[in-house]
């Protein structure tokens, strides 16, 4: 009996909730360290991107309306998932991307008791700051670490209640693509999280310079200073949120944060803006 041939899978984009093909029909082989084919990913293009944008936006409103406390469920239940379908993902990240799920999941309805505050004044009057989500956040997810890089900055924009578009690392973007799998059986709501798979510059250019994007998350540009510094530049004529790369990821070394690391509230509050209320005592 001769041997049966091996059946690669094609991926596809994962965009409010589906898994469309990318627009151009592109894609892209993805292989291991030894050059053995594993799978085909989709190469996206900027329609694609723009696409992902209108997704994220029509999402925001319920994503961000929800209480802290439902977010914070539901990714736990991102969790959940991700360890029934623990096989496919990379050993040696999926145990500590699970967790780091659950510890963002524990700060959806605290983050405002560190980023809230109640001000004092002089006069009759309650003066209340409250943190409020950006908007539509563009990720670059690191090249490094395809997956618990990629949650440690996902999960912080979506708990907070943005809504995000991702690309993937470009040479290992089977994790990203597994874990959109993961999200269309959770009850993460269509459009709140967007992944693309290709070429890193060719996506993160029109996903700068959008005028719906309200915040870019450059780490996965590190590696590329030049690269960095165009879409930060970009990004400013929009006047968007920036979170710039690391020290160490503008090196020209393509090193990246440790993600194993204590993640702290860093990237929680990089994508709140806070909002200020005055009121009338005794009203």
């Amino acid at each position: 009996m001769s041997e049966r041939l091996r059946v690669l899978k094609t991926y596809k984009l994962f965009v409010g909730g589906k898994f469309p093909r990318s627009e151009s029909g592109r894609v892209y082989e993805v292989t291991d360290a030894d050059g053995n084919w594993l799978a085909n990913a989709p190469l996206a293009s900027r329609k694609d991107a723009r696409d992902a944008v209108v997704a994220a936006r029509k999402a925001f409103p319920g994503w961000s309306g929800a209480t802290a406390y439902n977010r914070g469920q539901i990714l736990y239940r991102v969790a959940e998932m991700m360890q029934d379908r623990r096989e496919q993902f990379p050993r040696e990240e999926v145990d500590a991307a699970i967790d780091r799920w659950v510890w963002y999941a524990g700060w959806s309805d605290k983050v405002a008791q560190i980023a809230g505050a109640a001000n004092p004044v002089a006069g009759p009057y309650f003066n209340l700051s409250t943190p409020e989500p950006t908007g539509v956040v563009a990720v670059l997810a690191p090249q490094r670490s395809p997956l618990l890089g990629l949650v440690s900055v996902l999960a912080p924009v979506i708990v907070t209640g943005n809504t995000a578009v991702v690309v993937a690392a470009e040479a290992d973007p089977l994790p990203a693509l597994s874990l959109a799998e993961v999200l269309a059986t959770s009850d993460v709501p269509p459009g709140v999280v967007n992944i693309l798979s290709g070429r890193t510059p060719e996506l993160a250019r029109p996903l700068a310079a959008h005028q719906d994007v309200n915040a870019v998350d450059l780490t996965g540009a590190g590696a590329d200073p030049e690269l960095a510094t165009e879409l930060e530049a970009s990004a400013a004529e929009t006047l968007k949120r920036v979170r710039r790369p690391t020290a160490t990821e503008l090196n020209g070394q393509h090193a990246e944060e440790d993600w194993a690391a204590d993640p702290g509230t860093g990237r929680l509050l990089a994508f709140l803006e806070t909002k200020t209320v005055w009121h009338p005592m005794g009203t």
